[in-house]
């Protein structure tokens, strides 16, 4: 089946929205979350391990995947889903804004983008062209054209020439577009200047995409200039069309952007924070090498379904971290992760039953905002 949306409720009193994506590897219902899996696997987990913490779509780079293992080496094994054996949706990113995090390694022209290896120093041209030509061979279900991602702070005059290389790309993406089975997103770019914003939606819907995305935010601005951005640019994106806000975040966040109708979300926050021993929980978040935690004998999080929830202990998470066991970054993942799904399960449900306002200042009231440091 080819790729589609269906827009299936609206909350009643904010812009919150359920939908359904459908994809030629399943459908992922929406407002959801994908983990990110930058090179061919979201790290520590298995498939099988996001399968069961409820994860629909995952994301992968097409950066990371084109110096290595190659983008045709992955197109002979079957593609990216067979190459790393997850059989449900995926979405590529563009490389941009791995290349846009390299400003010693690489050039932008209007062509596209000459830039170094990160591995071996070797030296790539990345044109609009050449990533759809990498995400086709990849086989994801959703590709994202190229574009620049302006950062924080820039001029006016560095965000206008920025978009309008973002648009040219975009044009050039749509071009070079051959199959029918792969859906293309636009992005919106603009930087923190809304007429700038407001010009770049207007043209990118112009271009008819299969969805759209804003891009450029979170990449050091004020929060509240990102949910400015947010607010004022997504109803111009069309309702019948996925929006994705791009590298969002917190869970703060993500309810704050399905609030302003927003369908997709990714970051690397909660398994990176796993890693890094940061537990999410419905109240508080866990620094688990503390020492108040060594003889806990509770999990992580009392309201938590997950494996880690329902097997292990803060203690022997603490001891796990503490040692330096790779099963400590595991389960700390497949928690996180978990957590992730349930917050875009909850969400999900909320909207349908018409009650996603009062969800959210409960959410809200509940969330703490604070990280237990203290030993």
């Amino acid at each position: 089946m080819p790729f589609a949306f269906e827009l299936i409720r609206k909350d009643p009193q904010s812009r919150a929205r359920l939908g359904k994506i459908t994809t030629v590897h399943g459908a992922v219902e929406t407002p959801a979350f994908m983990p990110v899996g930058t090179q061919g696997t979201v790290k520590s987990l298995r498939p099988e391990d996001l399968r069961q913490c409820g994860a629909q779509m995952i994301l992968g780079n097409t950066y990371h995947l084109y110096l290595r293992p190659g983008h045709e080496t992955v197109r002979r094994l079957g593609g990216l889903h067979a190459f790393m054996n997850w059989p449900g949706p995926i979405l590529t990113d563009s490389g941009g804004f791995q290349v846009y995090s390299l400003a010693a390694l690489r050039k932008i022209g209007p062509e596209g983008v000459m830039f170094r290896s990160h591995i071996d120093g070797s030296q790539h041209f990345l044109s609009p062209r050449k990533a759809v030509e990498i995400q086709e061979a990849l086989g994801s279900d959703i590709m994202m054209c190229l574009d620049e991602c302006t950062p924080y702070p820039a001029t006016f005059e560095q965000t206008r020439e920025s978009m309008d290389l973002t648009l040219k790309w975009a044009k050039a993406c749509r071009e070079a577009k051959t199959g029918a089975g792969q859906a293309l997103f636009g992005i919106v770019q603009g930087g923190s200047y809304p007429d700038l914003r407001r010009q770049a939606a207007d043209e990118m819907v112009g271009l008819e995409f299969d969805g759209y995305a804003l891009g450029g935010v979170s990449v050091g601005e004020p929060k509240d200039m990102m949910y400015a951005i947010t607010d004022e640019i997504t109803p111009l994106l069309p309702s019948e069309k996925p929006r994705y806000l791009m590298g969002v975040g917190t869970p703060e966040d993500i309810v704050y952007g399905v609030s302003r109708g927003i369908d997709l979300f990714d970051c690397v926050m909660p398994t990176r924070s796993a890693r890094h021993g940061l537990l999410f929980t419905n109240s508080e978040k866990i620094v688990i090498k503390n020492a108040r935690w060594r003889e806990d004998p509770s999990p992580p999080d009392e309201t938590c379904d997950c494996y880690t929830c329902k097997n292990y202990s803060r203690a022997y998470l603490r001891h796990l971290y503490v040692a330096g066991e790779i099963l400590a970054m595991i389960l700390n993942t497949i928690h996180n992760i978990r957590h992730y799904m349930r917050l875009l399960e909850n969400i999900r449900a909320a909207v349908r039953e018409d009650r996603f306002s009062q969800w959210k200042k409960d959410f809200l009231s509940q969330k703490s905002g604070t990280i237990t440091t203290a030993d």
